[in-house]
C-alpha cells in the first residue's frame, strides 16, 4: 500500500513537473528578445515563435518562418510605442518602447556653385523622378531575412559624414543627412553590408548619381550613393561581403566618396547603430 501511494506521489510530481515546464517554455516563447539600440534612428530586430503575431502601436509587422522581424525609429521620433506579442491561444506580453533622443552635429559647407543651390525647373523635374523611383524600392517588403544576420561596413574608409547632421550649404540650412559617408577613391570596392537583392541601379540620378538599392528583407534595405559603377544589376541576389560596386563622384558631390544609408520602408536608420546589431538565437 505504502509502495504504491509512492508511486502515486512521484508520478504526481512528474507530471507536475512536466506541466510546469510545459509552461515556463510556453511562457519563455512570448519573452520579447530584440537586438538594437532602442534610440531615434535605430533599428530593431526581434525574434519569436513564426506562429505568433507581432504588432507595433497596433500594426501587424512581419514574421518570417524562422521568426525573425524588424522595425526602426527615424532621426526625430519621440513618440511611445507599444510592441505586443500574441501566441495562438490568445496569451500576450507586450512591452512599451520609447527611442531616446539625441543631439546631431551640425556641418558648414561653403564654395557650392550656385547651380547646384538653385537646380533649373528641368533638374527639379529629373531628381522628382528618382525619388519616385527610390520610394518605390523602398515600399518593397520581401521573405528575405539577412537583416537578422547582422551587418558589416560596406567599405574601409574613414567617416567624414554622420546620420542626422544637418548641413548648411553657403549658409543655408538644408535636409539632415541620413547616411554613413565614407572617404575614398574613385574605383574603391563597395561591398553588401548584408546578403540580399539588388532592387535598383540608376547610373545618374541627379543628386545622388550612381545610385544602388539592396533589399535585406521585411522593408529593411541599404542604399548606396554617389558610385562609379556597379558589378550587378536589378534583380540579382548579393551574398554579404560580395563587392558589387564602386565608389565615385557622381551626382552632386564635393568629391569622391560613399554615402551608405539603411530604411526599414520609408524611415530612415542610422548606419551606425545598424552595425552593433547583434543576431539573436
Amino acid at each position: 500500500m505504502v509502495k504504491r501511494m509512492t508511486k502515486s506521489i512521484i508520478t504526481l510530481a512528474l507530471i507536475s513537473s512536466l506541466a510546469i515546464s510545459t509552461l515556463l517554455q510556453a511562457a519563455s516563447q512570448l519573452d520579447i528578445h530584440l537586438s538594437g539600440e532602442i534610440k531615434q534612428g535605430g533599428l530593431m530586430v526581434g525574434k519569436t515563435k513564426p506562429s505568433h503575431t507581432v504588432t507595433l502601436n497596433g500594426n501587424e509587422i512581419a514574421v518570417s518562418a524562422d521568426g525573425d522581424y524588424a522595425f526602426g525609429f527615424s532621426r526625430d521620433d519621440k513618440a511611445s510605442y507599444q510592441l505586443v506579442i500574441t501566441a495562438d491561444n490568445g496569451d500576450r506580453v507586450e512591452k512599451t518602447l520609447v527611442p531616446q533622443e539625441r543631439d546631431y552635429k551640425l556641418q558648414r559647407i561653403e564654395g557650392i556653385k550656385k547651380s547646384i543651390m538653385q537646380p533649373n525647373p528641368e533638374a527639379v523635374a529629373r531628381s522628382k523622378k528618382d525619388s519616385k523611383q527610390v520610394k518605390a524600392a523602398r515600399k518593397i517588403s520581401s521573405d528575405l531575412t539577412s537583416f537578422a544576420n547582422g551587418f558589416i561596413p560596406p567599405i574601409k574608409g574613414t567617416i567624414t559624414g554622420v546620420y542626422g547632421s544637418q548641413r548648411i550649404y553657403n549658409g543655408v540650412p538644408k535636409r539632415p543627412h541620413f547616411g554613413l559617408d565614407y572617404a575614398g577613391k574613385i574605383g574603391d570596392p563597395v561591398k553588401a553590408p548584408a546578403s540580399g537583392k539588388v532592387l535598383l541601379w540608376v547610373p545618374d540620378m541627379f543628386y545622388s548619381g550612381g545610385t544602388m538599392i539592396i533589399d535585406h528583407g521585411q522593408g529593411v534595405s541599404s542604399t548606396f550613393l554617389h558610385l562609379s559603377q556597379s558589378y550587378v544589376k536589378q534583380g540579382d541576389s548579393v551574398k554579404q561581403g560580395q563587392v558589387v560596386a564602386a565608389v565615385g563622384n557622381s551626382g552632386r558631390t564635393t568629391g569622391p566618396h560613399l554615402d551608405w544609408r539603411i530604411n526599414w520602408f520609408g524611415v530612415k536608420i542610422d548606419p551606425a547603430l545598424v552595425l552593433k546589431l547583434q543576431p539573436l538565437e
